[in-house]
Parts: C-alpha cells; structure tokens; sequence
C-alpha cells in the first residue's frame, strides 16, 4: 500500500523527485511551504513527495493516537526502540521510491529528506536501499537501528550524499545524538555534510539556503 501524501510539481514532466518525510505528530503538509523557498528557478522540474505517517498510538505521548513513523518509548529516543515500526516505516519509504521509477524518476534522481522522526527513517532507509539514491538530507535528526547499520545496509548506496543538520539548542533530539550519528555513519565511509545552527527543533532561513545550496548541486550531478 503507498502511503497518501501531498504532491508539488515545480513544473511539467519532472524528471527529479524529492521524497520529504515529516515529524512525529506532524503530516505531509508540514513541509509543503518550504517549496517556493528552497527551489532555484535554475533548476529542471521537480516533483516534491511528501507522505503523511500512519496514525498509531505514541507511548511518550500518553499513548495517544497520531501521525508517526514509529513508537517513541520514552524521553531518551536512542534507547528502546521500535525496531518493527522503523522497518515497515523502511518499507514504506522503499515503495514510494519505487513509485517514482514507475512514474519516470529511478532512484539514482530521487533525493529523501526528513524532519526529525522523518529524518531518522530517510537516514535508515537510505542506505539500506538497494537501489543507488541520488542523495539524503536529515534534519534535526539521528540514525536508529544504529548498531545495526554496518550489517544491514546495502552497496549500492556506500557513496550516498548525506546532509545532516542540527540545531544547536535542541531539546528534542539533542544536538550529540545528531553528532554521534554522524560520526558513526562517517566512521562507516560515508560522506557526511553537517551544518549547526544556533537554533532549537526547528528549521531556519540560513538552513534553507544551506539546503538549496546542497540541492543544487546534487541535481547538478
């Protein structure tokens, strides 16, 4: 089943894809404003994907009921973690990408991003993906299933693109969890960028430029 979501076309016949997954409690509008903001007139036709979570009961939230990739057990999010929630999240991330092969787009000109919750699944899903992406943006984020990672992850995208950034005030997801991630992804091979801003769980104006910058240039290539 593909997961409902919102769609932007910067224009006709686009031939990149950009796959935004949102944050816990959030839905596929979250991220539909920043469009305008971050694309560059300069750039080919783009189709922004942007998927609601399925709705399930959160335990850090009282167990109430909302738009989320996975259970949040507690206050450390590293810990206890949802492993099958994360892997069907995984899986759901791989059927829209193939979506968009179906649709035009093969993996290799299709970027995943995400905010927080959404940005742990692109950064796990990404390079788990058997298919090479074209690149991964995580913002104010980690990486689950760490321990995992160098057993689990596929070849085909050891080269992957990885932008990672961070607000330096976060109470959310603290800046070291988004750092030690980093730091374990780099000391596995991967080319990560990280950008910190003076910021809490947020997105800023400096990052959206960063983002566009970083974007830019992977749709160059």
């Amino acid at each position: 089943m593909i997961l409902p979501s919102v769609e932007l076309e910067t224009a006709p016949d686009p031939r990149h894809s950009v796959i935004w997954l949102h944050g816990l409690g959030a839905d596929g509008h979250d991220f539909e404003p920043i469009v305008p903001e971050l694309v560059s007139r300069q750039w080919p036709a783009l189709r922004f994907v942007f998927p609601h979570a399925p709705v399930r009961p959160v335990t850090i939230n009282g167990g109430m009921p909302m738009r989320a990739w996975y259970d949040i057990g507690g206050v450390d999010i590293a810990s206890k973690q949802d492993e099958p929630g994360i892997r069907t999240s995984i899986g759901q991330l791989d059927a829209l990408i193939a979506r968009e092969a179906e649709r035009g787009v093969p993996a290799e000109r299709v970027i995943l991003a995400g905010f927080s919750q959404g940005g742990a699944v692109v950064l796990a899903g990404g390079v788990r993906h058997a298919a090479r992406l074209g690149g991964i943006m995580a913002l104010s984020t980690y990486l689950p299933l760490a321990e995992k990672t160098a057993a689990d992850r596929h070849d085909a995208n050891k080269a992957v693109p990885i932008l990672m950034a961070h607000g330096s005030f976060d109470n959310v997801v603290p800046q070291t969890l988004g750092t030690a991630s980093r730091d374990y992804l780099r000391g596995l091979g991967y080319a990560v960028q990280w950008h910190t801003y003076p910021m809490a769980h947020q997105v800023c104006s400096e990052e959206i430029a960063d983002l566009r910058q970083w974007l830019g240039a992977r749709l160059a290539a």
